[in-house]
């Protein structure tokens, strides 16, 4: 029977198409062959600390070749390949490090401060690895590597979600499981095929530029899915969002696919388009934007399409909890919020745990079925609620609300967690941010609720705008919105402060509304 282990995948890989470039970061590339070298001397390095199932590969690094190599060589001996946000401060780290059992953390030049800190303050701590000469080090001493540990569709990957609304939390993904899980959410019906035999056949994964960091599950995923299909990835190794330098690795490279993470992405890009239009002319062979995890607005998707009319825009629904399915939007489309179509997977339960009818307009919560994390590390109160049988299947609830469509496809209201109950009615943000966005004074946008005496809480905007628009702004809404949804008090800043996946960080905003928030 056939083990779905990205390792077992990328090993086999190496050995069909070594001289295939893999992993293209700036000066360097590295083909399949070197690939799976420098994983497996890793790997050797790894089994000889006694690192193996049960421990975790913490990943504090940008996106980098070694991202991948580590990942790889984590797998190769069993262990949990796990990723930390960058930006992390080191109590951060050590509260990842502790709660996955980190034995080893490879990290970058410019982390090395911060998880030196990090691990300093622990007990049983896990060795540091710094990416350049340390690492390189280990690389080429490790002559002949001897792994004792054959990969596995069990083995774990952690992926830790950004704790904007909460403390992070790991979702304990089999390899097998989440191999399955992005199949079937990219080929929907379609039958997993071995990677191997398809690459030996002719076929071959897209060309792909995850713009977004390694550490959010948009770009892993999309990036694990191009290295099990004989793609070649492209990295930019920067800490920030550069938009022209994204432009020109996609002209420099033939990247066929790119993905981001909604408008904190997608906004400053088509910026640098409309800066340069003839920079259109070298992106020929780009195909496909794949944007998940935040909004993206109708109005910048018109605008991309209109410098990129062969490029398709896709929507992907997922979450660290699990993969569901994705929509795709071409020029000459009717371009609006995304919809997604319900299927085998995919359903929306009422609060008594019934299909939400369609055209009800009842909100439901989105679940999605089969190949789904196990469960959240060390926190088995957290994994009860995500993880439920419904109708004797297993469905994970990321926490996604929305209603059904009579045509049966799904409109999202966003997470339950941000949800704004004002004076007893429900006010979902993600649909105040999309008519605040159409704006064209608005850069940004969170909407927030924020304590109120009368109604409990009212709804609250952190822009990014000139002050001075606020009257407009509330007048805008009030030609598009129901009253009750109608921001009472807006927060001007010069940025929201966004992680480097484009997540806001509600905990702060919310305090910056409480704070400065006045009325319009």
């Amino acid at each position: 029977m056939r083990t779905w282990n990205f390792a077992r995948i990328w090993r086999d890989l190496a050995a069909v198409i070594p001289d295939r470039p893999a992993i293209i970061c700036g000066p360097v590339t590295r083909s399949y062959a070197e690939f799976a070298a420098r994983a497996q001397r890793l790997a050797a390095w790894f089994d000889a600390l006694g690192v193996g199932p049960g421990d975790a590969v913490a990943l504090d690094l940008t996106n980098r070749p070694e991202y991948l190599e580590a990942f790889f060589a984590a797998l190769l001996v069993g262990a949990s390949p796990t990723n930390v946000n960058y930006r992390y401060l080191a109590s951060e780290v050590r509260e990842i490090l502790v709660d996955a059992n980190a034995r080893v953390v490879v990290c970058g030049p410019d982390q090395r401060t911060v998880v030196d800190e990090a691990v300093g303050g622990m007990a049983n701590a896990p060795v540091v690895l710094c990416v350049g000469d340390e690492y390189e080090d280990v690389i080429t001493r490790v002559a002949q590597p001897v792994v004792h540990h054959e990969p596995s569709g069990d083995d774990i990957v952690l992926v830790y979600t950004g704790g904007t609304t909460g403390r992070p939390k790991g979702a304990m993904w089999r390899t097998e499981d989440m191999y399955l899980a992005f199949w079937e959410s990219t080929r929907p019906g379609k039958a997993p095929v071995d990677s191997v035999a398809a690459v030996q056949a002719g076929k071959r994964a897209a060309t792909l530029l995850p713009a977004s960091p390694l550490m959010h599950g948009t770009a892993l995923f999309t990036a694990l899915g191009t290295l099990s299909g004989g793609g070649t990835l492209v990295l930019l190794d920067d800490a920030t969002f550069d938009p022209t330098r994204v432009w020109d690795a996609v002209a420099a490279h033939d990247v066929q696919a790119l993905v981001i993470v909604g408008d904190a992405f997608a906004r400053p890009l088509l910026d640098a388009l409309c800066a340069e239009p003839t920079r259109c002319a070298r992106l020929d062979r780009l195909r496909a934007i794949i944007s998940s995890g935040v909004t993206w607005s109708p109005e910048v998707k018109r605008g991309l399409l209109a410098q990129l009319p062969e490029v398709v825009l896709i929507d992907s629904l997922g979450a660290s909890e699990g993969l569901m399915t994705r929509t795709e939007t071409a020029a000459g489309d009717d371009i609006r919020p995304a919809r997604f179509a319900i299927n085998d997977r995919l359903r929306v339960f009422d609060d008594g745990g019934r299909d939400v009818a369609p055209g009800s307009g009842a909100v439901g919560r989105v679940a999605v079925a089969r190949h789904v994390p196990i469960g959240y590390r060390n926190d088995p109160e957290k994994s009860a609620a995500t993880f439920q049988v419904m109708d004797g299947v297993r469905y994970a609830f990321p926490g996604d609300l929305a209603t059904v469509e009579t045509d049966g496809t799904i409109t999202l209201l966003g997470r339950g967690s941000a949800c704004i109950n004002t004076g007893g009615e429900k006010v979902f943000p993600e649909e105040v941010e999309l008519a605040l966005r159409a704006h064209p004074a608005v850069r940004d946008v969170v909407i927030v609720g924020v304590p109120d005496a009368r109604f409990g809480e009212t709804v609250a905007a952190v822009v990014v705008a000139d002050p001075t628009v606020a009257a407009e702004l509330n007048a805008w809404c009030r030609g598009r919105l129901a009253a009750y949804k109608v921001p009472r008090r807006y927060a001007f800043v010069d940025d929201l402060g966004r992680s480097a996946a484009g997540k806001a960080d509600y905990t702060h905003l919310r305090a910056i509304a409480a704070e400065r928030a006045t009325a319009p």
